[in-house]
């Protein structure tokens, strides 16, 4: 019992898997509105844009990154704040995305209805597409789900001498983004969008940081101000006497 307890407390922050439940109940019946007006969500970026299959190799591995990257983040114990600002971000920027779907409810029509070739690729993006419907985009959570994973992976404690990951995570990241635009999953303006609340949010919850380096810079300055006043104050004695 005395271990049970320990093991408990040691990961207590399991707590946040109960957000989960919610956010999938609240996006399945937003999933399965009937008789709402949609926006349609399309700019000139998105008509450049070609469909390309092979896109769906980086957006399915959507779902490995964050969920290994969440799972090695959780356990973590020694570095636990990193966890926290990396579900902090998610929990924040999925709820905020889901209050946008219910009170400003918007879709996309770019979807390909045939497919120029036929492979194993289009297949499972026909899975897809019967699977996820082409409402709710805006923000795109694909998109700002692998901006947070990615940001927290490189403001790891764990991962900070360990320039490989980081970059690794970084290209993946940029692919699972750019796989939303050539599935024709997303609108660019979905993706601009989802980025844009990130960085609302990373500025809310990694701003401790910013504000350390801005007051470091500050006392630099400062201290560079009052040696160059110290010495023109010299140099102004030294010629009056």
């Amino acid at each position: 019992m005395e271990k049970l307890k320990q093991l408990l407390f040691k990961y207590k922050h399991a707590v946040i898997i109960l957000y989960f439940p919610i956010y999938m109940i609240w996006f399945i019946l937003l999933e399965q509105r009937d008789g709402v007006k949609f926006k349609n969500m399309h700019c000139v970026v998105d008509d450049l844009i070609p469909f390309c299959e092979v896109f769906i190799i980086p957006y399915l591995l959507w779902f490995v990154y964050v969920a290994l990257s969440l799972i090695f983040l959780f356990f973590q114990t020694e570095c636990i704040d990193d966890f926290y600002k990396c579900t902090a971000a998610l929990v924040m920027g999925m709820t905020t995305s889901l209050i946008i779907y219910t009170f400003f409810p918007n879709a996309q029509d770019m979807r390909p209805t045939t497919f120029e070739r036929e492979n194993i690729f289009t297949n499972i993006i026909s899975v897809v597409y019967a699977a996820d419907t082409d409402t709710n985009v805006c923000p795109s959570i694909h998109v700002y789900n692998s901006v947070a994973i990615h940001v927290a992976i490189a403001n790891s404690n764990y991962f900070k001498d360990k320039k490989y990951i980081k970059n690794s995570s970084l290209i993946l990241c940029i692919l699972i983004c750019m796989s939303t635009l050539f599935l024709k999953q997303h609108s660019f303006i979905d993706l601009v969008c989802a980025i844009v609340l990130y960085i609302f949010y990373y500025t809310i919850i990694y701003r401790p940081v910013f504000i350390q380096r801005f007051v470091q810079y500050r006392n630099i300055k400062s201290q560079q101000r009052r040696v160059k006043f110290i010495k023109q104050h010299h140099k102004l004695d030294r010629i009056k006497y």
